[in-house]
Parts: C-alpha cells; sequence; structure tokens
C-alpha cells in the first residue's frame, strides 16, 4: 500500500444530508455506479434500516452490482445495554449484504453522558461488542471514531482507549472523524501523530488497523485536514463529490483527488479515471439538482477561464504561466473569457474556438473589441453568454445568416385563481418572417417567457424542424441599475439545450420581456448553428 490512499465516498450518506438535497433511490442508484466507473473503491451507500429507500438501495444494487467498488453499509454500535446479535438495527445491517460495514462510536465523553445517557463504561462495551458481532458474521470493519479531534482535545485517554478497543475487536481501519468541522491542520497533524505513535500504526506496511480520516468543512479547512493527515499517515481519506454534506459540507473529493495525485504524489486513481473526474463533479450536480460551482478548485467551468488580456496572450504562449496543472488531467478545458477588459488576444482565441479564421491585423479585431466594450457598457455580459457572443462575432465579420425576422410580438397575462393558490397562464402571439413568408401563431405557457417560446417554436418549426429537440434549461434575470426602480434595465440570461450541448444567449432592456425575447430568439438562432 505505499504511496496509495484509498478514497471513501460518503456522498449518498453524508451528502444528502446537505439541505436542500433530496435524493430518489433512482438518484442513488445513478450516482453509485458513476462513482464506480470514475474508480471510488469504497462507496458508502447509506444505513440500511433507517429509512425503506436505504434498504432498496442495497437490494438493487444485489441485482445490479457495481463492477470493482465496494459498497458499504452504514451504522452506529449497538445500543447501550442489548446484545449485539438481538440488536435489530445490526440485523438490517447483515441483512444488507455487504462485505464492509462502516460502524460509528463515540470518542467524545460529552456524548456518551450527554447524547447516549450511559456511561463510558457501557460505551467501551457497545465499541468492543459491536464489531466483534459483525466480524463473527463475516463483515470487515471500518470504525468512524465520530468526534474525534473534540474527544481527544477534552480527554485524550478516555478518547485513545475507545480507538484501542476498536483495534483490539478486529477493526481494519480507524477513521478520525472532525464530526464538527472546528479543528485546524497543525492540530490535525498533531493528533494523528501521537495517535500513530500510542496504537503503532504502520502506515504503508501490511498490517492493519491503518488510519483513515474524514472531515467537515466548518472552518473551511476539511481538505487541507484530509490532506495534512495524510502527511501524518493517513490513507484512506473519506469525502464527498462537491463537498456536498451537513452544514457547511464535508471535503471534497473533487478537490482532494488532484492535490493527493498531482501535488502530493500519492496513487488514488489512474490517469483515464482521473479525466472523468469533472464530467462526474458535473453530473452529479445535475442528479442533485444543485448548480454546479462553476470557480470550484480543478472541475468548475471557471478553473482555467481566463479573462485579462495579458493572461490570455502568456496562456496562449505557455499555460504554464496561468495555470497549475494541465485542464485535460481532470477533464477540465482552458475557457478564454470576453467582457470589456478584454484584448486582441481574447478575441483571437475565441475566434479560432469558433472555427473564425481571424488574424491580429484585420480591421474587424478592433470592430469586434469595440463593439464588446460597448455593449458591456450598456449591460451585456458575453462571458456568461459565448453563443451570443459567436453571433455578434460573425455579424460583424459579415457570416451572420439572417433565419428569421420578426415583425412583433403581444403577450398577455392574467392571474387565474384556483381551488387552493392563484396560478399565472399567459398568452403570447408573434409574427416573424422566414424566407419572405409571414408566419403568425399563437401559443399558452404558465408564464410569459414560457408563452414567447412556445409561439416562436410554433412560428418556425416547419422551416426549421430541429427546432422541437430544443429546450430552455435555466433563465436567469439581473437588475442592472436598482436605483431606477420598476424602470430599471434587466439583463436577462437564458440557457438552452438540445440534448447533447448546451449554450446561453443574453439580451439586455428595460423591459424584461423584450429582453427574454432577445435572449431566447439568439438561443433559437445559435441552436440552429450546431
Amino acid at each position: 500500500m505505499a504511496n496509495q490512499v484509498l478514497l471513501y465516498d460518503t456522498t449518498l450518506r453524508d451528502g444528502a444530508q446537505r439541505e436542500g438535497i433530496a435524493l430518489s433511490l433512482e438518484d442513488k442508484l445513478k450516482i453509485a455506479h458513476q462513482l464506480d466507473e470514475l474508480g471510488i473503491p469504497f462507496i458508502e451507500g447509506g444505513w440500511p434500516g433507517a429509512n425503506p429507500k436505504d434498504v432498496q438501495f442495497f437490494w438493487k444494487l444485489q441485482e445490479d452490482p457495481l463492477t470493482q467498488a465496494e459498497i458499504v453499509a452504514f451504522c452506529s454500535t449497538r445500543r447501550p445495554y442489548i446484545p449485539s446479535d438481538r440488536d435489530q438495527m445490526l440485523q438490517m445491517i447483515l441483512a444488507a449484504g455487504t462485505r464492509w460495514v462502516t460502524i460509528f462510536g463515540k470518542s467524545w465523553d460529552l456524548h456518551v453522558t450527554e447524547g447516549l445517557k450511559t456511561t463510558l463504561e457501557e460505551n467501551i462495551a457497545m465499541i468492543k461488542d459491536t464489531i466483534e458481532y459483525l466480524r463473527s458474521q463475516g463483515r470487515k470493519i471500518i470504525y468512524d471514531a465520530e468526534h474525534w479531534f473534540d474527544g481527544y482535545t477534552r480527554n485524550p485517554d478516555y478518547a485513545l482507549q475507545t480507538l484501542k478497543t476498536a483495534k483490539n475487536a478486529g477493526a481494519a481501519w480507524l477513521v478520525l472523524c472532525d464530526t464538527n468541522g472546528g479543528t485546524l491542520p497543525q492540530e490535525v497533524s498533531q493528533i494523528i501523530k501521537k495517535v500513530a505513535q500510542e496504537l503503532d500504526i504502520d502506515p504503508d506496511g501490511d498490517t492493519f488497523p491503518k488510519l483513515g480520516i474524514h472531515t467537515h468543512n466548518d472552518s473551511g479547512t476539511a481538505v487541507a485536514n484530509g490532506l495534512a493527515g495524510v502527511v501524518e499517515g493517513v490513507r484512506m481519506i473519506h469525502g464527498t463529490i462537491n463537498g456536498y454534506g451537513e452544514r457547511c459540507g464535508n471535503a471534497n473529493l473533487c478537490t482532494l483527488i488532484p492535490n493527493l495525485q498531482f501535488k502530493m504524489g500519492y496513487s488514488c486513481l489512474t490517469d483515464t479515471q482521473l479525466t472523468q473526474l469533472s464530467q462526474t463533479s458535473r453530473l452529479i450536480s445535475e442528479i442533485a439538482n444543485l448548480a454546479p460551482d462553476d470557480h470550484a478548485p480543478f472541475v468548475g467551468r471557471s478553473a482555467f477561464a481566463h479573462k485579462g488580456g495579458v493572461h490570455v496572450s502568456a496562456v496562449q504562449k505557455n499555460p504554464l504561466t496561468y495555470e497549475h496543472i494541465q485542464p485535460e488531467k481532470v477533464g477540465n478545458k482552458r475557457r478564454i473569457v470576453i467582457s470589456d477588459q478584454s484584448g486582441l488576444s481574447n478575441v483571437l482565441s475565441k475566434a479560432k474556438a469558433f472555427g473564425i479564421k481571424l488574424k491580429k491585423e484585420d480591421i474587424a479585431c478592433r470592430d469586434i473589441l469595440e463593439q464588446i466594450k460597448r455593449l458591456e457598457h450598456e449591460g451585456y455580459q458575453f462571458e456568461a453568454a459565448e453563443s451570443s457572443f459567436e453571433l455578434l462575432m460573425r455579424q460583424v465579420l459579415g457570416q451572420r445568416k439572417t433565419m428569421f425576422l420578426l415583425k412583433g410580438f403581444q403577450v398577455h397575462c392574467e392571474m387565474l385563481q384556483g381551488k387552493e393558490t392563484p396560478y399565472s397562464n399567459a398568452l403570447a402571439t408573434v409574427k416573424v418572417t422566414v424566407n419572405g413568408e409571414d408566419r403568425l401563431e399563437v401559443a399558452e405557457g404558465n408564464g410569459p417567457v414560457a408563452a414567447l417560446d412556445s409561439a416562436l417554436r410554433k412560428a418556425l418549426g416547419n422551416f426549421y424542424p430541429k427546432i422541437a429537440k430544443f429546450y430552455l434549461t435555466d433563465y436567469k434575470v439581473r437588475i442592472l441599475d436598482g436605483e431606477s426602480g420598476t424602470s430599471s434595465k434587466t439583463r436577462v440570461l437564458v440557457e438552452s439545450s438540445n440534448g447533447k450541448e448546451r449554450w446561453t444567449t443574453v439580451g439586455v432592456s428595460p423591459n424584461i420581456l423584450e429582453a427574454s425575447y432577445e435572449a431566447v430568439t439568439e438561443g433559437i438562432e445559435y441552436g440552429l448553428l450546431l
């Protein structure tokens, strides 16, 4: 195991405790198979018996097993004064049919006396009995020492006694948990060093148990604490994809893995598996119905985005000037951002990405740059709407084909009183010209933008059948000059998709419907170019 750190993912249990996440059974199965494909060795599936969904999850995985990962059931030690073989909770763990079980027990005497309302001696017995019983049933044990760092700081003798009990009972891994997330990296290092000495742990030898670490991010140091633990001999690291978790979240595996592998020289995943990291991050964001963090290290959309002209010019000459790793190693890509701070290097780079031939000495470069600055002064934002920027660039170069021409539109909205709550209904009328032919169409929607979108699709569908596959995936409105009240100028960003690709367009106007229409129509126009 020399130079190897085993990854333990708890997205399906600890990560799912994040406020705002509600994973269905199908969601959990999709995530488990994606993590398996990524190459995560241990995947914690949940607590069998805590709810019917987790019971079904383990049953389903027996029907459709993972290819390489160990699926792990999670549970607490037996209850006070109840023999392990009579504790129904542990019977549910055995019924889950996993080879590995993670058992958490109390390390902090405060939790024993105040939380469990039992004696310190009984807590020791609970740890010992539970591990020995599950091992007698053929299970391998990962022992989670809950509240370890807080417990050790306040009563080191008792905390060490709980850990030694787990070791002597036969646990293969002793995982030190910073459950409250309040420990700092230097404290983690000092404590783990003492634990390794006290328990005679050989981090890279053939003997077990070995140490693991499970950190929370309440102090913003979950990743740093995990890395500090590895330096001191930890060889299993717990975390979640995107750092999901209760309160402030858990250690983010999407940050931990590249740091361990690229910066510290530990083996976690193969090079091929690492190229799936960004995709995995975004896929699980979609399944969890949470917007991806564009600024997340390594996997965020902006992690390798360059906006300043000096930066762009340097990166094009040598990416090492402003990039600490190659983005492709984690499945990400370099992006050149267009804004009013852009220089010619940005414009030329984007033109190349769009497949447009453009040279620095071309007059069009200056014209495009001037257009960007003028429009962004009016409120447009092209760094978040690159599809609109491509259309602008093609327009300046005379390469933008007129696919349809708007003659006018009207929208009528009314509030209808339903049986329970009032709801909005909208009716939109659009008149467009396509290839010299006028079309007038009417459509309803649950709001003005939906109605406009539907009416426009009806008007254009016969001319451009591929529109039937387009749909709106996101809609954002930003007030640009709030001091003007309801007369404020608004910026609308619309994200569209054809089921395979996504693109974003922008519209700006004091009239929110006009801004929305501009963004929606450009979204349709851009989709037709793909």
